[in-house]
């Protein structure tokens, strides 16, 4: 099987967290089949997602609302791809220069 080169691919590629179905995920990865595997809790509930790489090929980027749309055997999902940012403590810095 040739791997995945789908542009949702690589938005995965630049991502730290995905929300799923409104839903946010930190366990997420690529298997040896290219299928998408994407865990997280719903309270006490483990929720699981899988999308095959024909899946991911097909998944199209909705502009206005800034998600892909990804469609399983379960229905449609929506897929947003996100950075997490980090806060640096640049203070210790400041005091060193004075």
């Amino acid at each position: 099987m040739t791997a995945v080169t789908a542009p949702l691919l690589q938005a995965l590629d630049k991502c730290d967290m995905l929300i799923i179905d409104g839903l946010h995920a930190f366990d997420f990865f690529l298997d040896e089949q290219d299928q998408l595997h994407v865990e997280c809790m719903n309270g006490r509930t483990l929720e699981h997602w899988r999308f095959t790489a024909t899946q991911m090929r097909a998944a199209t980027f909705d502009h206005a609302s800034k998600h892909w749309i990804i469609t399983s055997d379960s229905g449609d999902h929506h897929l947003e791809c996100v950075q997490a940012t980090s806060g640096h403590d640049d203070e210790d810095d400041e005091y060193e220069d004075a």
